[in-house]
């Protein structure tokens, strides 16, 4: 019986014991993974450093590279076109490595809004950044909103065989009143407001609310003109149909005035701004970001297409 409380005791000192070396052991791991994250933090300033430093010394001997931000498809809300512009231009100016900036374009148009507010940052942005040059190099096509956006920039380059101009504006739409006739269809359209049913389809054409329509298209089409003469300027010929809506090939609009002369992206890099080495600033979309404009798109377009205006 005396032995018992011996016993109970060397029990708890064994335990006491087996617990304070977890306690080490654990300590131990800790200690170990903080050091572990520790050189990834500093292996990630380090990367960052070194860097800035490239950048710096980039600055200092006048290499660099020329950023590439790509302008495709169509110039609407469902590609975000005007803000993904804006943010690559800020990103591009951002970065001291930045010796040009080449717009390369490829585009039908689209929307005269998207399209004017891209034009806006591009002059806003070379205001604040001028001894950066922003040239576009034109692809397949840059008409309408493209064009729109292209005469923002310093120079516009061409293939010979591009299409550029389309410098218009136009709206569409059906009318369905024979149709309806035929079949047998009454309309029964009820509005507050004489114009709010403008550009119904299923209604006869209103010739007040046709030439309402026309005011606004020739409105539109003005700040279209005024944009690229303020953008191309002097360099404008003075040819009847520049403002038309009509189409020239590359080698055919430098002539006039709608371009600066021959050249791509690869070259203008290399032989105008000096900087070969091109970095790519376009904006990506992550697939969250695409669903959620797809259903603002969507439900935009119902109401849009009754008074469907672009500029192509």
């Amino acid at each position: 019986m005396n032995d018992t409380p011996n016993w109970e005791r060397q029990l708890v000192e064994k335990l006491a014991m087996a617990a304070v070396v977890e306690q080490r052991r654990t300590r131990r791991w800790k200690i170990f993974f903080r050091l572990v994250w520790l050189g990834i933090i500093a292996a990630l300033l380090t990367t960052i450093f070194l860097r800035n430093e490239d950048k710096s010394a980039d600055a200092l001997t006048g290499s660099g590279h020329t950023a590439v931000i790509s302008l495709d498809g169509v110039i609407d809300s469902e590609n975000n076109t005007a803000e993904k512009l804006s943010a690559a231009l800020e990103d591009a100016y951002n970065d001291r490595g930045t010796r040009g900036i080449i717009i390369e374009a490829n585009s039908p148009g689209g929307s005269p809004v998207l399209s004017g507010m891209a034009y806006d940052e591009i002059r806003r942005q070379k205001k604040l950044h001028p001894a950066i040059p922003v040239y576009v190099t034109v692809q397949e096509v840059c008409a309408s909103g493209c064009y729109y956006i292209a005469a923002a920039a310093d120079k516009i380059f061409v293939d010979k065989a591009s299409i550029i101009g389309s410098i218009g504006v136009l709206s569409d739409g059906f009318g369905f009143t024979g149709l309806m006739d035929k079949l047998g269809v009454e309309r029964r359209l009820k509005t507050a407001g004489e114009n709010k049913a403008m550009g119904d389809p299923f209604s006869p054409v209103n010739p007040k609310q046709d030439a309402i329509r026309q005011q606004l298209l020739d409105d539109i089409h003005q700040q279209f003109i005024k944009a690229v003469r303020d953008g191309r300027g002097s360099r404008l010929k003075n040819d009847p149909q520049l403002f038309s809506g009509m189409v020239w090939i590359g080698e055919k609009g430098i002539p006039l005035g709608l371009a600066d002369g021959l050249g791509n992206t690869r070259s203008v890099a290399r032989d105008v701004i000096k900087a070969e080495k091109t970095v790519d600033y376009t904006q990506q979309d992550d697939l969250s970001s695409r669903v959620a404009r797809k259903i603002g798109v969507e439900f935009a377009g119902g109401v849009r297409s009754l008074f469907n205006t672009r500029l192509f």
